[in-house]
């Protein structure tokens, strides 16, 4: 079993909800951004690194207000993602890895390990650290999502990170008509 994307298309026919939109906030021009890239794999990371780099310039992040952390490998990502965090210097962390399946079952305990460890860290330290690692049965599968045929997922880390450093102030504020809208989704 694998974890995909329902297609844009599948939205067209859902019914409207009447709700309380949060609106999203402005970023701050003072956003920081961590990032923490994995050594292993790294002609894959390397990859997922510069599609995130160039998302969050994109988006308006100076290149002096993203900082890159190497660290040996995807185990060693929860760690620095929360020592960063811990800082109070950034708004928001991005972890990127390539854990590809082996001869044995060790890719399943990493993996799992990484993504409790970052999910730990991001509601600790109340930021976004977002998780960008690949969890592949091939190397194949990592090259097709590193800048191939499935895009980069470096890119939609980046994009994630953005969206929540956005949502995160309208979650954090009483409610009112500046950050919240009535509409229909």
């Amino acid at each position: 079993m694998t974890y995909q994307k329902v297609s844009l298309d599948a939205s067209a026919d859902l019914e409207p909800i009447d709700a309380t939109i949060l609106a999203d906030a402005e970023l701050a021009p003072s956003t920081r951004v961590g990032i923490v890239v994995s050594q292993f794999n790294k002609p894959i990371t390397h990859r997922l690194l510069a599609a995130a780099v160039t998302t969050l310039r994109g988006a308006g992040i100076a290149a002096d207000a993203i900082d890159v952390a190497w660290v040996p490998g995807s185990f060693e990502l929860p760690l620095a993602a929360d020592r960063l965090a811990s800082t109070g210097q950034y708004a928001g962390v991005i972890c990127l890895g390539a854990i590809i399946k082996g001869e044995t079952t060790h890719d399943r305990h990493i993996a799992t390990a990484v993504a409790v460890g970052i999910e730990q860290a991001s509601r600790a330290r109340a930021i976004p650290i977002t998780f960008g690692v690949l969890t592949c049965e091939t190397p194949e599968q990592a090259i097709a999502r590193a800048g191939g045929a499935q895009g980069n997922k470096g890119v939609e880390a980046a994009e994630a990170t953005l969206a929540m450093l956005r949502l995160m102030p309208t979650l954090t504020q009483p409610r009112n008509t500046t950050h919240a809208s009535h509409g229909r989704v």
